[in-house]
């Protein structure tokens, strides 16, 4: 039997949420100029949560083509 992927990660706790503390909503608020000094923290606007992915870093090709060529001329 495999064992589902949601148990297999490492950063689980790190995932993006869809629900915000009202400190986490007031701050995104002021990022995206909402939110007014002395306006009442009840009653908040809804506030978009972007999800973040994280990708796989890609090889370049040509650097590792480069570094084994300066390692071969180093060594001679």
């Amino acid at each position: 039997m495999t064992i589902d992927k949601t148990l297999k990660r490492k950063g689980r706790l790190a995932r993006s949420r869809n629900v915000l503390k009202r400190a986490e909503r007031i701050a995104q608020l002021e990022l995206e100029d909402r939110w007014l000094p002395g306006q009442s923290p009840l009653g908040l606007p809804k506030v978009r949560v972007i999800k973040v992915t994280v990708g796989k870093k890609k090889k370049k090709k040509k650097e590792e083509e480069g570094e084994g060529e300066e390692e071969a001329t180093k060594t001679e």
